[in-house]
């Protein structure tokens, strides 16, 4: 199946998105790079028009429900800044391992950097109705019960569970 199967086709509607970092390394482990992603969703949402449904952050990737006028130049603008300020967190930090990975792994095409953080493109599909949308924001939020990580979708800290099935939130979303 080609790529394109996952390409955002309509940029002002919703779509569910999954991103990946290289190799699937525990990057999100760290409070402090899970911080980056919900500072930058946070101000995306303020400056940027993103309208942000629901969201998981799991170790190593991430799935999200989002809508904008440009999905695809806020999804290109999150991951660009996301991975800088990431990977000036690790570099500052020392975490050797994972940059030597990032290093490694990297494209060969991309000559401009020297370490890689996600994986090219993002799954994104078009969310059609409002039983998909329930679909989708009921799967991000099932993901880490599913994965055996906690035993109600409220209890994941990097979620937008506590949003929509009450708790503390660590990042206001928008009401479907």
């Amino acid at each position: 199946m080609g790529r394109s199967r996952y390409k955002i086709t309509e940029p002002g509607q919703s779509h569910f998105l999954t991103c990946t970092i290289l190799e699937w390394l525990p990057v999100f482990t760290r409070p402090e790079t899970v911080q980056v992603l919900l500072d930058c969703w946070q101000y995306q949402r303020k400056e940027q028009g993103l309208k942000l449904y629901g969201f998981v952050v799991l170790e190593n990737h991430l799935h999200f429900v989002a809508q904008s006028e440009r999905l695809d130049k806020c999804l290109n603008s999150f991951k660009s800044y996301t991975a800088r300020k990431i990977i000036d967190y690790l570099q500052e930090n020392q975490v050797e391992r994972i940059l030597t990975r990032l290093r490694f792994a990297k494209r060969a095409h991309k000559t401009d950097r020297a370490y890689q953080f996600w994986q090219e493109g993002a799954h994104a599909e078009l969310v059609l109705n409002e039983a998909m949308m329930r679909q989708k924001l009921d799967y991000i939020h099932h993901n880490p019960v599913k994965r055996g990580y906690v035993a109600k979708p409220e209890h994941w800290r990097y979620s937008s569970a506590a949003n929509y099935f009450g708790g503390e939130p660590l990042l206001e979303i928008d009401p479907w």
